[in-house]
């Protein structure tokens, strides 16, 4: 695994960062949470020479952290380490930290140097590699929604959306494309950016979406889809950093209010020739034949890639009539009301956006799941059929599985995902699920002692 420019890669971050002592060492597991371990600095260039080794189990907790036995992970093989290794050009110093501290994210491998099937990283890797075969490279932007919350807790407990440091104005009404709302939070959204210049993540532009305290910064795309996943990952822990640092929380998950919209991650996404133009460059704003069979395959394998886009019991909150939540598998030009949107704009700029996923959904996977339903269509020429032209709710029954059970059982006996992701990786994936379910609904939650103590 160890290069001579990997190597370098350490030597030139220390000697460039010499206040740094602490870098934190984290891969991404099923959930999409980062787990890891900080090491000092004199500990960094070992680790890019000989690894570092976590527990395999690592793969195998539950969203709280918690082991999951049936993912067989944890004691049918003692609970043994694995050797992770670092992903190139992800030793970053990460600004918001005091004192100064670094980041790196790493990949797991078996010691005898494969894949360890559980990391959700290699699983987008296989579908990347079958590009490969096509002569075609995916090109993946992420468009990620996120709430910025106020640390005190409102009335009954429940979030609320943070008062401005600027005005002290604590923003109640949705107030879509506001620009006062940005400038409400000013400082935060300034350091965000800063801190992105510094990461070299490609932060564009930013609006204030469809709720209170909601935003969403889009990242630029790239024609190297593990690198533009993994600038998501990083994005993430960034903003949630940089909340942090300014007194407030910043939340991914699917629907922290009932009564406001959800936060989803839109993927867009093309195919890049080995001349590097796009692919499904067009005049026609359908698009041409390879786009539409990309759009085919996603549609067709959509229903059963649920549990990816939607991995959690608050996933299913989000899914509404008319909420920009898509419901069914369509299609269409221009059209915010369809899951798979072909955007207006150049022929050379001719894309997909599929807006399926929440943003608690796992990046890795969920480009995974995406890129796949495309290569499927375009090896299988699938037609999706004409586009969906006004309200795509009024014209397509909801299709797609709304609760989590429901989702899941798709997911779990889809030989699609077991072909593309691997079948180890989705046996672990499932059984975490499945723990999860069975863990979320053992308990006993103020709504039930509301609904049923004095009823029942």
């Amino acid at each position: 695994m160890a290069t001579e420019r990997s190597a370098r890669e350490a030597e030139e971050f220390l000697a460039a960062n010499p206040d740094i002592t602490n870098i934190q060492v984290f891969l991404t597991d099923a959930d999409g949470v980062a787990r890891g371990k900080s090491v000092r600095r004199n500990e960094l260039a070992r680790i890019f020479t000989h690894g570092r080794y976590l527990p395999g189990s690592i793969l195998g907790l539950d969203i709280t952290g918690a082991d999951v036995e049936e993912a067989g992970l944890v004691w049918e093989d003692g609970d043994a380490d694995r050797a992770c290794w670092p992903i190139p050009g992800t030793l970053l110093r990460s600004p918001w930290q005091t004192p100064p501290a670094g980041q790196l994210l790493v990949n797991m491998y078996e010691l005898d140097g494969r894949p360890s099937p559980g990391d959700p990283r290699h699983a987008l890797q296989r579908v990347v590699d079958r590009f490969a075969d096509l002569k075609l490279t995916p090109v993946i932007a992420v468009e990620l929604e996120f709430y910025l919350l106020d640390r005190a807790l409102g009335e009954g407990g429940r979030p609320r959306p943070p008062q401005s440091p600027v005005t002290g104005h604590r923003p109640r009404h949705l107030q879509a494309y506001l620009l006062t709302d940005l400038d409400d939070q000013a400082p935060f959204l300034a350091e965000v950016f800063a801190a992105c210049e510094a990461q070299g993540l490609p932060a564009q532009t930013l609006i204030s979406e469809y709720a209170p305290g909601q935003l969403e910064i889009v990242l630029h795309h790239r024609a190297d889809a593990m690198r533009a996943v993994d600038d998501a990952i990083l994005y993430k822990r960034l903003v949630r950093g940089v909340a942090a640092k300014h007194g407030m929380e910043a939340t991914f998950m699917a629907k922290p209010y009932a009564d406001k919209s959800g936060s989803g991650m839109h993927l867009h996404m093309s195919l890049q020739d080995i001349g590097g133009r796009n692919a499904f460059a067009s005049g026609d704003p359908k698009g041409n034949e390879l786009l539409r069979h990309g759009i085919g395959g996603m549609a067709a394998t959509m229903g059963e890639c649920v549990g990816i886009f939607a991995p959690n019991a608050n996933s299913y909150r989000r899914f509404r009539r008319n909420s920009y939540a898509p419901t069914a598998p369509t299609w269409g030009v221009n059209n915010r009301t369809v899951s798979l949107r072909v955007p207006a704009g150049p022929a050379e700029t001719r894309h997909v956006e599929h807006r399926v996923a929440g943003a608690d959904a796992n990046p890795y996977l969920a480009a995974a799941a995406v890129l796949a339903g495309a290569h499927h269509g375009i090896v299988n020429r699938i037609d999706p059929g004409p586009p969906l032209e006004g309200n795509g709710y009024d014209q397509a029954t909801a299709s797609l599985p709304t609760n989590w059970y429901a989702a899941m059982d798709r997911t779990e006996t889809s030989a699609f995902l077991k072909d593309y992701l691997g079948q180890r990786f989705m046996q672990i994936y499932t059984a975490i699920k499945r723990t999860e379910q069975d863990r979320f609904y053992s308990e006993v939650t103020e709504l039930d002692f509301e609904w049923y103590l004095r009823t029942a």
